[in-house]
């Protein structure tokens, strides 16, 4: 298949102005970007994160995020110069190559068809926490049915639900970091008395489990940072792209790091990191543990609607890329459609349609889904990550030889932060092998790429076809 040429680029952005409504104010924009990446990640999966690494966590959030802040300033030059529904999956495309652009669209609406599967899960486990006898798909299944009501309406109702469901999640946040430090000085009771700052360094030290155990961390930690980019999905729907998207990638990563490093620090200072363990939420055991049983209760409330928050991103993100792929010829005509609302329908009923595996897996294994679907999920960020730095690459060099016009709003130290930032990835995904829970990502890897090299010569085949005809 040809790559497009910039006139092929030029009309999807005539065709979205056409089949999208740009119903995403600033605020939506703003609450998205940073809802999109607090969900299960920090409220659930930090519990396995800080029993493998211990307050040596802390340096895995605060490494990932340097990573993550270049990763959104490449992505925000790039969006500034091309703000389309299509993103990523558009600029691999153009700057890398048709197979990148083909199996980038995939791959990101796999993981977040995944990582759906991940947050439906975690509605069931902490619906657990009220009703312990309620089987673990039976919410699962209820939220996924909600959330794909929702996005069936409209851009704004989705964007409408986004910023409450993010403001909850960014309060119950703050409550930590304001009632922590209160409990450490003027707490009283057993559990008072083991709070302490010095739990960051009695238990064995910063680093209890050693470098290797901050390392295997890391895929909690990527996971917990993966929704960053959906900001470049909302692209084709933003009200003014040029003052929303920057503002939006610039304070995204501290607002991020604010609220993960922080509220992880207070955590480990209020309960040794030893007593945390998979499958319990640290947010609701240190609530209980400060003697506010009612917050402990509203803070599962809080984090349940995190996890429906994050699938809803799920979905919204979804449809949105069929819908690109679709319009690039490289899945079904019927996915480049919208409804009445302005809405992909048919790429985000078959999105909700494969999830409905991450119910029957929590039918089948309840104990180890969630583990096994943030690896998996994990794969298809990294690649999505690593094309968004090499299509940047590909974006300066085309400025350079004045085949691309340049933007204001620029990555700091290309092309040799893009190559940092590629070998970190990489280290990533080879560490994955490293844990049993893991590594079944390097499994499910290969066979997805190669369903994605099947599927990408089909589709060349059938352009090469239509040509002749």
């Amino acid at each position: 298949m040809p790559t497009h040429e910039a006139a092929s680029f030029d009309a999807e952005q005539r065709q979205e102005a056409q089949d999208f409504h740009r119903g995403l104010k600033d605020r939506h924009v703003q609450l998205i970007a940073l809802g999109g990446a607090i969900g299960v990640g920090l409220f659930l999966g930090s519990g396995r994160a800080i029993s493998q690494a211990g307050p040596g966590l802390i340096f895995a959030y605060a490494a990932a995020g340097v990573v993550i802040f270049f990763i959104m300033r490449a992505l925000g030059e790039l969006m500034l110069h091309r703000p389309v529904a299509g993103s990523f999956a558009t600029y691999a495309e153009q700057y890398v190559s048709p197979f990148a652009g083909f199996a980038t669209g995939w791959s990101y609406w796999f993981m977040w068809v995944v990582t759906g599967m991940a947050e439906i899960t975690a509605v069931g486990i902490y619906t657990n926490y009220w009703f312990p006898d309620v089987p673990q798909w039976i919410p699962a299944l209820i939220t996924l049915g909600v959330l794909y009501g929702v996005n069936l309406i409209a851009v704004k109702l989705f964007g409408e639900i986004e910023f409450w469901f993010a403001c909850i999640k960014i309060l119950a946040i703050l409550a930590l970091l304001v009632s922590g430090p209160l409990f450490l000085i003027f707490g009283t009771g057993e559990h008072a008395e083991v709070a302490s700052v010095s739990n960051l360094w009695d238990h064995g030290g910063l680093f209890p489990t050693g470098v290797l155990g901050v390392v295997l961390a890391l895929q909690m930690v990527m996971f917990a940072f993966q929704g960053v980019e959906l900001l470049g999905v909302t692209a084709g729907e933003v009200e003014d792209p040029a003052k929303s998207l920057p503002k939006a990638t610039n304070a995204v990563v501290w607002r991020i790091l604010v609220f993960y490093i922080g509220a992880l620090l207070v955590v480990m200072m209020l309960v040794p990191w030893s007593e945390f363990s998979a499958g319990e939420s640290p947010f609701v055991m240190v609530f209980d543990r400060m003697g506010l049983p009612a917050a402990a209760l509203v803070i599962n409330f809080v984090v349940i609607t995190a996890a429906a928050s994050s699938c809803n991103s799920g979905i919204f993100s979804t449809g949105r890329m069929l819908y690109t792929l679709a319009q690039f010829g490289q899945a079904p005509k019927v996915f480049g459609k919208v409804n009445r609302n302005h809405v992909p329908a048919a790429g985000i009923t078959a999105s909700v349609i494969v999830m409905l595996l991450g119910v029957v897996l929590n039918y089948f294994i309840p104990e180890r889904v969630f583990i096994y679907v943030t690896s998996v999920a994990l794969i298809g960020t990294l690649w999505t990550w690593g094309m968004i730095m090499l299509a940047h690459i590909g974006y300066r060099r085309a400025v350079a030889r004045g085949e691309a016009a340049p933007v204001s709003f620029r990555m700091p130290g290309a092309p040799y932060t893009n190559w940092g930032i590629l070998a970190f990835l990489a280290m990533v995904a080879i560490f994955l092998g490293f844990d049993d829970g893991t590594r079944v990502a390097l499994y499910v890897a290969p066979v997805w790429f190669a369903i994605l090299g099947v599927g990408y010569q089909i589709t060349r085949r059938r352009e090469a076809l239509a040509l002749a005809a």
